[in-house]
């Protein structure tokens, strides 16, 4: 039974326990909250699917692993405000490793295809404050980044 009335729902195409669990084993306050898998679903009744509810910090989610009809892209991504410089490089590298790529601007897409921005969360302040020439040239250095360096962002804000 869902605990939350909403969430976010990804499409997966095989392999959605295991991203579930190892994006819980990644984020701290995180955990796998329930799993159903029937053969019997779809239109036709021979859709086989599985799915995953867990929580990332408080945030609930579920993936529906149903299949190649819908593939994940860019257009969904999830964004992590990390405390500091070395949460960054930890999720930064531990998302993308076996077989995820890099991107720009925080950017990376794990091995599972799920898209992902990691940020300290003091470039997000930076860019939102109000002195705006200051967020302006905080998001120029970030614009030409890939892993956000928050020494680099803080040099080119100030």
């Amino acid at each position: 039974m869902m605990t939350q009335p909403i969430r976010t729902v990804l499409w997966f195409n095989g392999r959605g326990r295991e991203a579930a669990e190892f994006y819980c084993s990644l984020i701290p306050d995180s955990r796998v909250t329930g799993f159903y898998a029937s053969d019997n679903g779809g239109p036709d009744g021979n859709m086989h699917f599985e799915v995953v509810d867990f929580i990332l910090r408080g945030v609930p989610y579920q993936i529906l692993d149903a299949g190649p009809m819908f593939p994940l892209s860019e257009c969904v991504s999830i964004m992590v405000e990390t405390p500091d410089q070395a949460e960054t490089d930890r999720l930064w590298e531990a998302l993308a490793a076996n077989g995820g790529s890099h991107g720009p601007c925080g950017w990376l897409k794990d091995r599972y295809g799920l898209s992902w921005q990691v940020v300290p969360a003091e470039v997000s302040r930076l860019m939102l404050q109000p002195d705006r020439a200051r967020a302006e040239r905080a998001l120029a250095a970030v614009m030409h980044m890939g892993k956000i360096d928050l020494a680099a962002v803080q040099a080119a804000a100030a």
